[in-house]
């Protein structure tokens, strides 16, 4: 006798719904070994370090006396570290390099030194991960990419001013020598940016790696004189693919916080510049109104929108440049924001506001940053301040005025 006799005719419902849920779950499984991610339950991985050695780093104290707010002021905490000794600078950044390197107002060469410590525990991971027999053939293939791109990031010479593994994964570089330099530029990416493709070996110039490298060799290029520094900036989650996600302003308000955070904590500089590609200039175009006054340039490139419907309403007494290649598919997006889809108007419509620079020689979406094209000739001449010679596009007179 069947001792649930009294759910009657409503059992075929529940065998039904048993069977939809068993297939909904086969369904989830398959996509996650699609994916890779078919690492059994129990997998002791920390999936956020710097949130957990930032931690450890609260509750500890160092010669005596507490630590400080690790995401304080950078000025509170140049302070702290100026009453260090080198050898005690070196003690912290040994004991917690994760939680130095990403410290605004840590020496800069500090946080080199300590990101070169936490690339190498994180390439340690992946190291693993390649042959952990947990993971599915395209999960344990995608742990070797990550480590070949953590190993590069360890050469002789690399400069890392941030990292943090957790997720997809953050970076920003630097080239120069950014301490001394009295002109600092950022290259802020677009979508689809993490630690795979932070840089690249084809077509190096289309990942921010190679932007910067790109754009500080132009500025060298430019004005040999100018001491010059410029900061692959992909410390930020950016949206992935061109979805949803791309088409709203989240994680742009998100990563704006990260950015103006960057800006107050660089070490020394009499002006900055920012160049923003794609999404990178939604995310420039919501920071704009609370960057500080020696934020000088913002120039975009690609742009979807910057959140705002004219340059007015960006709140910066920065002056404003864009350019727009005419084979770039960015120039079939509808410039618009309805219930907060879409970014606003188009940077380089003449009615927005912009100082529109020529962008010839670059070819589409991905191709401003190129050696020997006018637009990355153009945003040298913005970083090391000759904005008085720039190419501007021929229906834009106003250019070169001095009105911002």
């Amino acid at each position: 006798m069947n001792s649930f006799s009294g759910l009657g005719p409503s059992s075929g419902f529940l065998q039904s719904t048993a069977w939809r849920a068993s297939l909904a779950l086969a369904v989830v499984f398959v996509m996650l070994a699609i994916t890779g991610w078919t690492a059994v339950r129990g997998n002791n991985e920390d999936a956020n370090p710097l949130a957990t050695a930032r931690t450890s780093w609260q509750h500890a104290t160092f010669l005596g006396r507490p630590l400080p707010d690790p995401q304080g002021p950078p000025a509170a905490l140049r302070a702290f570290f100026a009453t260090l000794s080198r050898a005690e600078k070196q003690q912290l950044s040994d004991r917690y390099p994760l939680v130095v390197g990403n410290m605004g107002g840590a020496p800069v060469k500090l946080r080199y030194r300590a990101n070169r410590m936490a690339i190498d525990d994180a390439r340690r991971v992946e190291k693993r991960r390649m042959n952990d027999q947990r993971l599915t053939p395209v999960g344990r293939q995608e742990a070797g990419r990550l480590m070949h791109r953590l190993t590069s990031m360890m050469s002789p010479g690399r400069q890392i001013l941030a990292f943090d593994p957790a997720g997809g994964g953050r970076a920003a570089e630097v080239f120069g020598n950014l301490p001394a330099a009295h002109r600092v530029s950022v290259v802020v990416p677009g979508v689809d940016t993490n630690l795979s493709t932070f840089e690249r070996t084809a077509r190096a110039t289309t990942a921010p790696v190679g932007m910067a490298r790109a754009l500080y060799g132009a500025e060298r290029e430019a004005r040999p004189s100018a001491r010059t520094a410029v900061i692959a900036w992909a410390d930020f989650t950016s949206p992935s693919g061109v979805g949803v996600e791309a088409a709203t302003g989240k994680l742009a308000a998100d990563a704006a916080i990260r950015l103006r955070a960057l800006v107050n904590s660089l070490p020394s500089s009499d002006a900055v510049s920012l160049f923003c590609h794609s999404y990178g200039s939604v995310v420039c175009g919501v920071a704009a109104r609370d960057l500080p006054s020696n934020v000088e340039d913002i120039a975009v490139a690609g742009s979807p929108g910057m959140r705002a419907e004219n340059r007015a309403r960006l709140g910066t007494q920065a002056r404003v440049w864009a350019m727009r290649d005419s084979d770039d598919w960015i120039q079939d997006i509808p410039n618009l924001e309805v219930g907060g889809l879409g970014h606003g108007a188009d940077p380089v419509d003449p009615s927005f506001g912009s100082r529109i620079l020529s962008a010839d020689g670059a070819v589409g979406h991905a191709g401003y940053f190129a050696p020997g094209t006018r637009s990355l000739r153009n945003f040298a001449l913005v970083g090391v301040g000759a904005t008085n010679t720039v190419d501007c596009a021929s229906d834009d007179p106003q250019c070169r005025t001095e009105l911002v």
